[in-house]
């Protein structure tokens, strides 16, 4: 990865972890100045400088000190912009606040607002003809629903519809079976163009069916599914003026695609499709200035994947990272049973290679995990 030099310009980075875009900002020729809730050691060693943000990943951002602690890390510095990664999308207000002070390369609040509150989402896709699970407020009377956070990220909030009494600020979805797709996108004057398509799965844990596991950038995907996605993206990108990269989640089901959600910024899947010949926070910021983008073309696929701990561990030791694996833990923190303890990369010429590469790494580090805390 080439390192920006001193005389490369800066850019602030806010999420909930900033590492994946610290390495897409350092591909991009910037210098990173990132704040998050992890501060692990390979964002230490990406970024120019680091701090702390509050909050937790069930709560998102806690946007009370947020300004003065990007200011801080701003010093007399002139950052080209401020991009935001995950955290924001349950409190849009804290954009509205940071708008006041930083140049903001991404949505707007009022943008974040019209594609993940539920209820608007749904009244959207209705108003432009894109199949949309049914939502509703009020308990089910029968199966096949799931309780969702609104806003929620990652899928640990998923969780089938019970008995219980609905949550403030969640509701219920239809579930609909099917592979889960993600279409990465860069969207610009009312157009979304196609970056590429992801497979994703899911790391059921026993409180969290749904847990996000990982994903694996396709070579090949139908064409009419792809002229269709694009189309209902088109739509929804000029109805409620989505700029920038951002993704979307779909089910490919026996009855065709559902949209699922909207994620207005760069995702989870940066890891797997940002390179230094396609750095795509250039391409990101050129979309949000209207600019023009070009969409970059790939060989062979990547796959990434979480690996999460298998049960509570009071002090991680010191580690020698594997190669391909990311979001170091810091050695001696504590971390709970089911917590993230890295990210693992594979390559490989076909999807399914790669994902079954990723699938096999991952297992080997938790042995690694296993035999390191017994």
């Amino acid at each position: 990865m080439p390192a920006a030099s001193k005389n490369s310009p800066a850019i602030l980075i806010a999420a909930i972890s900033g590492r994946s875009l610290a390495a897409a900002a350092r591909r991009a020729g910037f210098r990173p100045l990132v704040a998050d809730l992890f501060g692990d050691s390979d964002t230490v060693a990406l970024a120019e400088r680091t701090a702390q943000l509050p909050g937790s990943i069930r709560d998102g951002i806690d946007g009370g000190k947020i300004v003065d602690i990007l200011m801080g890390l701003a010093r007399e510095e002139e950052p080209v912009a401020l991009v935001y990664g995950s955290g924001f999308e349950r409190s849009p207000d804290i954009l509205d606040m940071l708008a006041q002070t930083f140049r903001i390369a991404g949505n707007s609040a009022a943008t974040i607002r019209a594609v993940k509150d539920p209820a608007g989402l749904s009244r959207l896709c209705r108003d432009l003809d894109i199949r949309h699970p049914a939502i509703r407020f009020s308990a089910p009377e029968q199966n096949g629903w799931l309780i969702k956070l609104g806003g929620g990220a990652g899928g640990s909030h998923v969780r089938p519809a019970g008995a219980a009494t609905l949550e403030n600020g969640y509701y219920y979805q239809k579930l609909v079976q099917g592979n889960s797709i993600s279409a990465l996108f860069l969207a610009q004057s009312g157009s979304a163009r196609i970056v590429g398509f992801s497979r994703q799965w899911s790391a059921p844990s026993q409180s969290s069916p749904y847990r996000y596991g990982g994903a694996v950038r396709l070579r090949r995907f139908d064409r009419d599914k792809k002229r269709q996605i694009t189309g209902w993206l088109d739509k929804l990108t000029k109805r409620t003026g989505l700029v920038g990269l951002c993704s979307a989640d779909f089910i490919d089901g026996p009855d065709g695609l559902h949209l699922i959600e909207i994620n207005p910024r760069p995702g989870a899947t940066l890891d797997i499709f940002d390179s230094e010949e396609a750095p795509l926070l250039a391409a990101h910021l050129s979309a949000v200035r209207g600019e023009n983008i070009t969409v970059p073309t790939y060989r062979g696929t990547k796959a990434s994947a979480i690996a999460y701990a298998p049960y509570d561990i009071s002090r991680f030791p010191q580690i020698e990272w594997p190669n391909m694996t990311a979001d170091h833990q810091n050695p001696g923190s504590t971390l709970c049973a089911d917590d993230p303890v890295c990210t693992v990369l594979a390559q490989a010429r076909s999807a399914a290679a790669a994902e079954r590469a990723v699938k096999r790494r991952v297992n080997e580090m938790a042995e690694h995990w296993k035999e390191g805390f017994q």
